[in-house]
């Protein structure tokens, strides 16, 4: 298949031709694309993801999607590249909206989902004592300091924060913005 590819100038017609073949039945063909465009289309998944496994995942469902649905694939509506990252985006978008759900949940840390890594107060006893960050931290309730050390520490997104602190997302958003206003204002 990489031989029928090779001999087509263009590499739309390149993916038109191969989705023709996918809507046939040629998994040949799907490996073809996947060859072609896993790599570019695994970057844009990290993009819109952040994570590798997400990423990883969202691909594997965009060429899940290719293979059921390729006959659905008209070249006179558009180019046969936008109809794959089309799928690939919605994906992405569909995982990132299902995240924020399932994260959400009561029990976060009984799920196994504990970090092993240190808490926000030990981080905050690190801090150096003179620092001017560690004393607008001291000057945060103790929940928004939590938030802030593990949004700023640990990388956690506020659906994350909020399922960890049993916490609605839209308090942590609020949090986080008011604390890093109160830092702002303090650092000043």
């Amino acid at each position: 298949m990489k031989a029928v590819l090779g001999e087509i100038a263009s590499p739309a017609l390149d993916l038109n031709h191969a989705l023709g073949q996918c809507a046939r039945g040629d998994r040949a063909a799907l490996r073809a694309i996947y060859d072609i465009e896993a790599p570019r289309m695994l970057g844009v998944a990290m993009r819109l993801l952040r994570r590798r496994a997400l990423a990883e995942e969202a691909v594997h469902d965009t060429f899940l999607q290719v293979w059921r649905k390729a006959d659905s694939f008209d070249p006179a509506r558009g180019d046969a590249r936008s109809w794959l990252y089309a799928i690939l985006r919605n994906r992405a978008l569909n995982i990132l909206r299902g995240e924020t759900r399932t994260d959400l949940v009561e029990d976060f840390e009984p799920m196994g989902l504990a970090s092993d890594e240190e808490n926000a107060e030990t981080v905050m006893m690190r801090l150096s004592d003179t620092g001017s960050l560690k004393r607008c931290l001291e000057r945060l309730e103790p929940s928004r300091r939590q938030a802030i050390t593990l949004a700023y520490i640990h990388g956690l997104s506020h659906g994350e924060l909020a399922g960890r602190l049993g916490v609605p997302l839209g308090t942590i958003k609020s949090w986080i913005r008011r604390s890093l206003l109160a830092l702002r204002e303090c650092m000043a």
